[in-house]
C-alpha cells in the first residue's frame, strides 16, 4: 500500500480483496468522493491543491482511513436499510459510523478539539 495522495484504486482494491475489474468504475467513484470528503472535513492538511503555511502533509493513516471509508460507502450500498442478512442468524444492524476509521481520519468523535 502506497501513501501517496489521493490514495489509487489499486490501494482500495487491495484492502478490499478485490481481484477482477468488474466493479472498477463504481470502486472509483467512492474513493473520489472519499477523498473529497476527507479534503474537506481534514482542512488542516496540505494535500497539495492550496498549500497553507504551517499544514501537514497526508500520511500513511489518513490514506488507510480514506480507503476504508470508500471500502465502507461501497459495501453499504448493498443494504440500503442499514440491515444485513446473516443467514440462519437473522439480520444485524449497520452502524452509521465506524469508530476505526473515525480515529485515522481524526474526524467525528476523534476530531482534535479547536480552540478560537
Amino acid at each position: 500500500m502506497t501513501t501517496t495522495w489521493p490514495p489509487p484504486l489499486e490501494d482500495l482494491k487491495a484492502d478490499m480483496n478485490v481481484p477482477d475489474n468488474q466493479d472498477d468504475a463504481l470502486l472509483q467513484a467512492n474513493l473520489d468522493a472519499a477523498v473529497a470528503f476527507v479534503e474537506r472535513v481534514r482542512s488542516d492538511v496540505d494535500y497539495g491543491n492550496f498549500p497553507l503555511p504551517g499544514a501537514k502533509l497526508p500520511s500513511a493513516d489518513l490514506a488507510l482511513g480514506t480507503i476504508r471509508l470508500a471500502a465502507r460507502w461501497f459495501t453499504r450500498k448493498r443494504s440500503p436499510e442499514a440491515l444485513v442478512d446473516m443467514g440462519e442468524l437473522g439480520t444485524a444492524r449497520i452502524p452509521s459510523f465506524d469508530a476505526d476509521i473515525d480515529r485515522l481520519l481524526r474526524i467525528g468523535r476523534s476530531a482534535r478539539a479547536i480552540v478560537g
